[in-house]
């Protein structure tokens, strides 16, 4: 593992109103690992539901609490693809006339990192020492595969988790179906999208579910509940914490 530095959380609206054992989970594995924690109360929405719905004065004012808050951070932890790829990607698109912000926002976006990315590519770490009996399949989220290129960091942590068996669904890197505000505006989509989602889990025969972003895993386990499915859906973070941490 490399040298521990100390890490300032950012968690996500979802997280923090429907999924705060995410969160939970988190600190427990940076304490395992004795990385210093902080977590700036300061901290708001990242600006990705207005961005992503077309409203960037409302977004830049979200980025820009943002960019105030995490100002002297040393590394942002998020448990969330799509929120990292929200500040990495398009926080310079917001400030892209605005030559002080957008050092900012730049500075700010080499040092967020998405939890499976932090975990693995920065502190080397792939084995925890979690015990989560299942046979699992892992969802692919759009934004961390497709915009952040994290495919191979999660799959490696689920690898080394004991009593674990990972079988991967067919197309696991398509889309949930849910994208935010897509979802609301286009439900026959998104309905479409979850649906074919299901099936390809179905048919790999897993018990479980895994993924990166609870966006996602809201929608997929919202869908299994309709359908009367007793398959569960975890967050990553959740599984590599498993029976590893008081």
């Amino acid at each position: 593992m490399n040298q521990p530095t100390t890490v300032s959380l950012f968690i996500p609206c979802l997280v923090d109103a429907c999924f705060p054992e995410v969160g939970d989970a988190m600190v427990r594995i940076f304490d395992r690992l004795k990385i210093p924690l902080v977590y700036p109360e300061g901290q708001t929405c990242c600006g990705q539901p207005a961005f992503n719905s077309g409203y960037r004065r409302e977004a830049a004012a979200a980025a820009r609490r943002f960019l105030t808050v995490f100002a002297g951070a040393e590394a942002i932890v998020c448990p969330s693809g799509s929120c990292v790829a929200m500040v990495r990607h398009h926080y310079p698109e917001l400030f892209v006339d605005d030559p002080s912000r957008l050092a900012q926002a730049l500075a700010i976006g080499q040092k967020s990192y998405e939890f499976t990315e932090y975990l693995v590519d920065i502190l080397g770490v792939t084995e925890l020492g979690a015990v989560f009996p299942a046979r699992a399949t892992y969802h692919d989220s759009c934004h961390l595969a497709r915009t952040l290129g994290i495919r191979e960091q999660p799959r490696q942590l689920l690898r080394r988790v004991r009593g674990l068996e990972l079988v991967e669904m067919e197309q696991a890197d398509s889309c949930c179906g849910f994208g935010g505000t897509f979802s609301l505006g286009y439900p026959d989509i998104s309905l479409a999208l979850v649906d074919s989602k299901i099936e390809n889990i179905l048919k790999s025969g897993a018990d479980t579910v895994v993924g990166c972003d609870v966006s996602c895993l809201m929608q997929i386990r919202g869908r299994l509940a309709r359908r009367k499915s007793d398959i569960r859906v975890h967050h990553i973070a959740e599984i590599v914490a498993a029976g590893v941490c008081p």
